[in-house]
């Protein structure tokens, strides 16, 4: 699935993505990672749903974002409520979905200047 947008004076913005792989800004990523506007964080800790944990959202509360999209992989996922405490406790929106959708709706809230994370599952 490609994405196009003209203007990237904003941030990263996602070009592609299909499993195993995203291009943000003309470079593909082939692990799971968390995407800012203005940074990458690479080689985020879980690879697949199953192995999320506490930690890993605290590292996303500590980037301090308005909102976090959760790319869940193919499949739409819920994490548990407990996993998602620490973006709670820091007043953070999460909204769990597929990566595919979670790429397209960064793309959006990213261009509208908004202070969005994507943690992106990326499954192979």
């Amino acid at each position: 699935m490609k994405f196009t947008q003209d203007d990237q004076s904003q941030g990263y913005v996602i070009h592609a993505y299909e499993n195993g792989r995203v291009n943000i800004s003309g470079m593909d990523y082939h692990d799971s990672l968390i995407l800012l506007p203005r940074q990458i964080i690479e080689h985020w800790r879980p690879d697949s749903f199953d192995t999320l944990i506490r930690e890993d959202f605290l590292e996303i509360a500590a980037l301090q974002p308005e909102l976090l999209l959760l790319g869940t992989g193919a499949t739409h996922l819920f994490p548990h409520p407990s996993l998602l405490q620490p973006l709670a406790n820091s007043g953070i929106g999460v909204e769990s979905m597929t990566t595919a959708a979670a790429c397209r709706t960064y793309n959006i809230l990213m261009s509208e200047g908004r202070r969005v994370a994507a943690a992106l599952l990326i499954t192979h």
